[in-house]
């Protein structure tokens, strides 16, 4: 499949990289060389540092831009050109810090609400837990939908936010309006979209939803990992 004057777009967890983990070397390789020539965005939840730790200063800074914490701070070249400023304040804190305590998961490390910029992260079990306890955590909220339940707690209390599932732990919560469908805004012509949270709940639902809305031409691939995504990208 040969494609032009399309950009491509890539969430980074669970898409270019294992989840909360460094890319695999040999995708690593492939995919610089894949890039040539070609209109290639990032869209995360992450920030700048995270992201870089992840799939490398290469990758990222060869990208036309990345898009950090859903799109709420924007790096073009290197460089912040655009950023978001939302912070949480003390009835959010509380609220987020009362869920903390009353959650059926009781094994918990720490880093539990995370400021970044444009956004607020929130884990129940703590984004410093051990990668056997995340799967644990994944695996357990697969079936309590603690996660699910939490967003929509979240919206209901505070109506001018949402609050979206990322990753394997932990939910997004920003302004409404400022999940990862802004990017779109920005970005004309066809758009080819990889993620891993395409379905509805997850945090890269809403580009799906606004490319579905504006009947754009677009594929989306709701990859399972980095190694399907590999796959994919070798027929274009």
């Amino acid at each position: 499949m040969v494609v032009n004057n399309t950009n491509f777009l890539f969430d980074i967890d669970g898409t270019l990289t294992p989840s909360r983990s460094v890319i695999d070397n040999e995708f690593k390789n492939f995919f610089l060389k894949w890039m040539d020539n070609k209109s290639i965005y990032l869209v995360t939840g992450s920030d700048k540092e995270k992201t870089i730790e992840q799939i490398g200063i290469e990758i990222w800074k060869k990208v036309k831009k990345s898009y950090q914490s859903c799109g709420n701070a924007v790096y073009e070249n290197g460089r912040l050109i655009r950023k978001l400023d939302f912070i949480i304040n003390e009835k959010l804190e509380n609220f987020l810090i009362d869920l903390l305590h009353t959650s059926s998961w009781k094994e918990k490390y720490s880093l539990h609400i995370d400021q970044r910029i444009g956004l607020i992260n929130f884990s129940t079990i703590g984004r410093k837990c051990p990668r056997e306890a995340r799967k644990r955590y994944y695996d357990w909220d697969n079936k309590e939908k603690e996660r699910e339940i939490i967003c929509k707690k979240v919206e209901k209390e505070f109506p001018l936010l949402e609050a979206s599932i990322g990753g394997e732990i932990s939910i997004d919560i920003y302004p409404k309006g400022k999940n990862k469908a802004q990017v779109l805004d920005e970005i004309n012509g066809p758009i080819f979209f990889f993620g891993d949270r395409c379905q509805k709940g997850g945090n890269d639902y809403p580009i799906v939803k606004r490319l579905e809305k504006e009947q754009r031409k677009y594929n989306v691939y709701n990859v399972s990992g980095f190694q399907e995504t590999w796959e994919i990208l070798k027929t274009i």
